[in-house]
């Protein structure tokens, strides 16, 4: 039996034709939320090996480059527009609105994305054990 590759490594495979074609995920559609796969072609199964590697590698450094662009709260609201809010419940959506506005912007969102550490995140989860529900008074304030 083949030796599956984990996930990441992409997807190799022989054609009918004779040659082997590395498939990978490039990213994914901004608006769509789908994957963009792209693949390579060569004569050999090593030859493929490498290609595949140098393409993902490439890939993955695309995406780092891109988030420069984004705070954590810039990119939270993002995918909560784009992702999350079509295809969830009104209530669901609204619950991911505040817990968005009123936990994580205030404590991490002028963080950039690439700059984001385990220990951030940990800081933030800490910081909401202690003092994460909201008080008596804050709830009768309109977050909006």
């Amino acid at each position: 039996m083949a030796k599956r590759r984990a996930n990441g490594e992409g997807n190799i495979r022989k054609r009918k034709d004779g040659r082997w074609e590395g498939r990978y995920t490039a990213g994914y559609h901004p608006e769509t939320g789908k994957r963009i796969i792209k693949n390579v072609l060569g004569r050999t199964q090593a030859e493929i090996r490498e290609k595949l590697k140098q393409a993902m590698d490439l890939s993955r450094q695309t995406d780092i480059l891109r988030s420069e662009e984004y705070t954590v709260g810039s990119w939270l609201t993002t995918w909560y527009e784009l992702y999350a809010k079509p295809n969830i419940r009104v209530s669901t959506a609204e619950g991911y609105r505040r817990n968005i506005e009123l936990h994580v912007n205030p404590r991490i969102g002028n963080i950039k994305l690439s700059k984001l550490t385990g220990r951030d995140l940990q800081k933030l989860y800490r910081d909401l054990m202690e003092n994460g529900r909201l008080r008596k008074e804050q709830k009768k304030k309109d977050p909006d």
